[in-house]
């Protein structure tokens, strides 16, 4: 699935600092904790929760963000619906990786366990 390019490029300038704090406030509120939503994120990209500080601390693009990543092999395993659209059918690689972001944060803030977050 084609995203329109204006969409694109705004979710390329978007700040992950600036949406970090939304996933976390989304997943306490449902009683999950910061180390979660870390594990999460080094899970997928990486980054340890030091990494994971600065890039917030620094603003950095979500373009950036995932250029500097070392992407989890197995993200293709996140399949699901976010946003109204199937992440394994989005054809341009940041916006997939965006919304694998989102997927993994939405499954844990559901409740569901860690290692099925994580495909174990």
């Amino acid at each position: 699935m084609a995203t329109a390019p204006a969409t694109l490029e705004r979710v390329a300038r978007m700040s992950f600092g600036q949406v970090y704090p939304l996933y976390l406030a989304k997943l306490e509120r449902k009683g999950r904790t910061q180390d979660e939503l870390d594990q999460v994120i080094t899970w997928l990209t990486g980054f340890d929760a030091a990494q994971i500080a600065e890039h917030v601390a620094e603003q950095t693009t979500f373009a950036e963000f995932f250029e500097r990543s070392t992407f989890q092999p197995k993200a293709s395993l996140i399949t699901g619906i976010i946003c109204g659209v199937r992440v394994e059918e989005i054809d341009e690689p940041l916006m997939q990786r965006v919304r694998y972001l989102d997927k993994l944060v939405d499954e844990l803030a559901k409740g569901k366990a860690m290692g099925k977050v994580l495909r174990h």
